[in-house]
């Protein structure tokens, strides 16, 4: 457990002190966030502020991950370094839709052709990867079967897997940019979810078919690639979230742009997938479900009937505009954040107490 403790406390420390320094860079670069004239009034005061700080971040849990397995000695796992992968390619997609805005001064950076292009193939790549490279058990680090908390069902085959994948992965990664609207809101949330992925996959280990000595009650233990290891990167995400909150939260100093949202929501979408918790997801990360849909029940209203169901769609302008403050916002929903992180992980111990 030495290595979840170093990948944390390195995220954390090279976030914290790598993400000050990003924000100099950028600042002196003139790499503001620019702000829509139709959003909430009390925004044009962030007008210029630093964005693309997700580099911050994305490089933290780089170097943790890395020095962790330098300092305690142990090898990285094809899983984690995937996890790795899905986050820097979507991160690397964000990246050059957040340039394009801010450098280009073209306001909807990417063309949408383009950034689902990027995505599609930082998608395709992870998902065909997932179901190869098997260890000497046989597993590979995804299955073609669904899961909650564990796999159940028939296999839906390779093809549909990596269509289901790509579906997770755009969900959570909209998720997640839909939520990054408010100082802190969205990269509090993650730290929730990413602290969530460390117990799971520390349970996962403990329990793991790997080292079960009775495996006569297949439902006993899980049969997941490499948990800790997935362990180990969610902890460098959590710390890496935590210490970029430090810079990010009211009055944020910096904004993580769409090279930062991506990046989690791929994240959070490679850690659902290889540990087997693909649909636990929408509950451990239900406050970017619960905002994607109010801009689906939005847009679908205003289409049926030409009435607006909400005041500003994400849901957390919504608020804004019937007078709460953006602390009181963010604190309120990082609260519904902590209440789903912990109904998610009742459902997750239930499970696996059911099959014992």
């Amino acid at each position: 457990m030495r290595q979840i403790l170093f990948s944390g406390a390195f995220g954390m420390i090279f976030s914290l002190i790598g993400t000050p320094m990003l924000i100099k860079l950028l600042a002196a670069r003139g790499y503001g966030q620019f702000i829509r004239d139709d959003g909430p009034r009390g925004h044009h005061s962030k007008r210029g502020t630093p964005t693309m700080g997700g580099i911050a971040f994305i490089m933290a849990t780089l170097v943790a991950y890395v020095l962790t397995k330098l300092v305690t000695g142990s090898q990285p796992t094809f899983s984690g370094v995937l996890v790795l992968f899905l986050m820097t390619g979507m991160g690397l997609v964000g990246f050059l839709d957040d340039y394009i805005k801010i450098v280009k001064q073209r306001s909807l950076g990417l063309r949408a052709k383009a950034k689902m292009l990027g995505q599609l193939i930082v998608g395709i790549g992870f998902a065909v990867l997932a179901l190869n490279f098997k260890d000497a058990r046989g597993l590979a680090p995804a299955s073609t079967r669904l899961s909650f908390v564990e796999d159940f069902g028939i296999s839906i085959g390779p093809v549909i897997f990596v269509i289901w994948a790509l579906f997770m992965i755009l969900a959570m990664s909209n998720g997640v940019n839909l939520t990054d609207g408010l100082d802190g809101l969205a990269t509090g949330a993650s730290v929730m979810v990413f602290g969530a992925y460390v117990f799971i996959g520390v349970w996962q280990y403990q329990e793991s078919c790997a080292n079960a000595v009775d495996l006569t009650n297949p439902n006993a233990c899980f049969d997941v690639r490499d948990p800790l290891d997935l362990a180990v990167v969610a902890a460098a995400l959590m710390g890496a979230c935590f210490g970029f909150l430090w810079w990010n939260t009211s009055p944020a100093k910096i904004f993580m742009g769409d090279t930062g949202s991506l990046a989690l929501g791929g994240a959070l979408a490679g850690l659902a997938i290889l540990s087997r918790t693909e649909l636990l997801i929408a509950l451990l990360g239900g406050l970017f479900v619960l905002i994607t849909m109010s801009v689906v029940i939005q847009v679908g209203s205003f289409k049926a009937t030409g009435k607006r169901v909400f005041r500003m769609a994400p849901l957390q302008h919504h608020f804004e505009l019937k007078g709460w403050s953006e602390v009181l916002v963010v604190v309120r929903f990082w609260i519904i954040q902590g209440m789903c992180v912990i109904v998610g992980l009742g459902i997750f111990y239930a499970g696996w107490a059911a099959g014992k």
